[in-house]
Parts: C-alpha cells; structure tokens; sequence
C-alpha cells in the first residue's frame, strides 16, 4: 500500500509527461471500445434484418436450388410433400417461387427475379398483404433500391416476360401495389414480388415452391426427401464472415494504436529511470530491495492505464452514449456493399467489451513498465548515488 501511494505520488509529481501519456492511452482505450462497438451493433442489427425479412427461422430449399447459380432456377422447383402442405396452410412454413424474368420500365429491359409469395403470410416482414389486391390486375411490391434504379411508382404498369416451365415465352403486365423500404438487399435489389397463387399460374407450376422459410410457430418439421434443410446459422454465415474480415482489419487499427501508447509509457520509463538514479540509489540505501524498487517503477509505469481509465471515462462514456442512442448515420445504402446495413449503425458496448478492453491495456502497460525497470536490479547503489550511467 505505501509502494502504491509512493507510486502515485511520484506520478503526479511528473507533471505534463504523465498527463501526455495519459490522454494517448485514453484515446486508445476510446477508439478500441467504440470500433469493436460498432462491429458488434452492426452485426446483430444485420443478423436481426436478415432474420425478419428474408432467412425466418430457418429454411427448406429445393435440392436444387442454388441462389449463386441462376441456370438451377428452372430445375429448382417442386410439389410441397404433404407435412410441409400442412405447415405451410398453418402459417408454420412460407413457400416462396422463384424464376427468372424480364421487365420494360420506361421501354428499357432489365432482368429481375421473380419471387411469389402468399399474400397472407406473417413470417416475414414484407408487405405482402398488398399483394391480396383482386381488382382483377396482377399486383406486385418491389424495394425502394429497386423503385430507383427502374423509375417504377406505385400505381404504374410494367410488362414483365418470363419462360413457363415447357420453355415458353409469356408476358403480362403486373402493377406495382406498393414499395417497401428495407436494409437487406437480397429482397431488394433486381426483386419483383408477386402473389404466389399467379406466379404458379403464370409459370404452369401449381402447388409448387422453390423454397420454404420457416416461420416463428414452435415446433419441428421433419426432413423429406428432395428437400435440403437450412438452418439459421447456416444461412447467415455470409454477414458472419463479413463482419470477422472487418474485425480483422479493426484488430490491426488497435495494434497500431495500443503500439503507439506503449511507446510513450516504455519512453517515459527509461527517461524516468534515467534520470532518478539517485533517487533509486537512496531508496536501496534506506533498506528497500531492487525487487521493491522494480515494483515500484511498474507500479508507476501500471497507474499510466488506471489514470488513462478514469480520464477516458470523464469524456468517453458521454460520447459513446450519444452515439448508441442516436446511432451513426451511413453515408452510403446498403446496396452498395450488398449486404444488410441500415442507413445508421447503433453501437453496442457490452460490459465484457468494455472490462477486456481496459484489462487487456493495463496487462500490457505493465509489462511494458516493467521491461525497462528490470535494469534497476542491476544497479550499484553506490554509482547510483553519484549519478553514474546504468
């Protein structure tokens, strides 16, 4: 206890040097909180996006089916086998059709997927009951990402060609009964959703699906053959890689940074050392051993990060709240990148993230405090008393 109040006292007493060292570590300890924060918020905002509005709780894909491959799109569809029909009446199971297709907006081509889903589902969160529309038009919803890059409003007619399930060109004209806004650009971009009753009808495919989104009813459905089952996890592995690859990058910004602080705290102990060997030589001639000595300079070297802590708290808890609770504005859409991100971000500090930030800082720093005082372990009290060189 008195080596730590001797500590302290010995620290404050250096003035600037300390303060500056302070501040650098508490900027460290800032930046490292805040960018593993926003990694963390954007990965469960993305997860908890993609969950509500395209993967559910699961999914049963056709066994061909391959959302990478389009070519598979004309083999990848078949009858529900009777479990799943019974599921999917109870709201357990949302079976979704997919072809390929082309749309005129404007008198410009452009290929799109088109996807029929029940209008009546509440698994996912499209708006799909503005698909129940029986004014006898054929009604369909697009992304707002999709509203922009093809000029279509809500009201106008577009003329969409596909291929039925014979090989036969086809096209009607559908209207667009609604735009949603969403942050996951796999239901939107190059998307056109229809009821699934017409695209059935449309491709000579009744009663069939290309894949099934399980809903939140509890319960197990069993496997069947021709189906492959999704899990959740399995599915969102693509945002987990993602989200690893930036962590990567963000573990290289806190290396940098928590190098540059250990510089300065490595710096000041050797100047400290340095200087004070008189000081070290009259602490050992009044009975305190090397050992003690070496403890106390570390301990000097430890309370850098302490300090650093308490100072980053003053100014850092303030500013990381705001920034959870009114988030971080993206300047660029999600379609962009192609993967879920909404227009602002909202941190989350866990306490784990915060507790191993400031433990793993303080085990470094002293460390590095103590590199340097190991050579007082070798010093003549006599020499040091003069003033020689170590």
């Amino acid at each position: 206890m008195l080596a730590l109040k001797l500590a302290l006292r010995n620290l404050l007493g250096a003035g600037l040097r300390t303060w500056l060292n302070v501040i650098v570590l508490s900027i460290s300890f800032i930046i490292i909180i805040w960018t593993k924060g926003l990694l963390e918020g954007w990965d469960r905002q993305a997860k908890n996006d993609m969950i509500e509005w395209e993967v559910g709780q699961g999914q049963f894909w056709h066994k061909n089916y391959d959302p990478y491959d389009p070519f598979t799109l004309n083999d990848s569809h078949g009858m529900l086998p009777e479990p799943y029909g019974k599921a999917a009446e109870q709201h357990m199971l949302v079976p979704v059709l997919i072809t390929q297709g082309t749309i005129y907006p404007q008198g410009r081509m452009q290929s799109v997927l088109i996807k029929g889903i029940p209008p009546g589902q509440q698994s996912l969160k499209l708006p799909t009951a503005l698909l129940s529309s029986s004014d006898g038009d054929i009604p369909a919803i697009i992304g707002k990402s999709m509203s922009e890059s093809t000029g279509l409003n809500e009201g106008d007619y577009v003329t969409v060609r596909w291929r039925d399930r014979n090989g036969t060109f086809d096209a009607t004209e559908v209207r667009i009964a609604g735009i949603f806004e969403t942050t996951v650009p796999s239901v939107d971009v190059g998307q056109l959703w229809l009821p699934l009753e017409n695209l059935q009808t449309m491709m000579l495919m009744p009663g069939e699906a290309t894949l099934l989104v399980r809903g939140n009813a509890q319960g197990s459905l069993p496997a069947h053959e021709g189906w492959i089952m999704k899990e959740q996890k399995e599915l969102l592995s693509d945002i987990e890689d993602i989200i690893k690859a930036k962590g990567m990058i963000g573990v290289i910004i806190w290396g940098i940074l928590l190098m540059m602080a250990m510089l300065a705290v490595f710096d000041t102990q050797v100047l400290s050392i340095f200087r004070r060997q008189k000081e070290i030589g009259t602490y050992i001639a009044l009975g305190m051993t090397r050992r003690q000595v070496v403890g106390l300079f570390t301990t000097e070297g430890a309370l850098h990060s302490v300090l650093a802590a308490v100072v980053g708290a003053l100014y850092g808890i303030p500013l990381l709240t705001m920034q959870a609770i009114k988030g971080i504005s993206i300047p660029v859409s999600s379609s962009d990148f192609g993967i879920a991100m909404a227009e602002k971000l909202y941190p989350v500090y866990s306490l784990s993230l915060i507790a191993g930030t400031v433990l793993i800082v303080m085990i470094v720093t002293t460390i590095v405090s103590y590199w340097p005082s190991r050579k007082i372990a070798k010093l003549n009290p006599t020499d040091a008393l003069r003033g020689r060189m170590l």
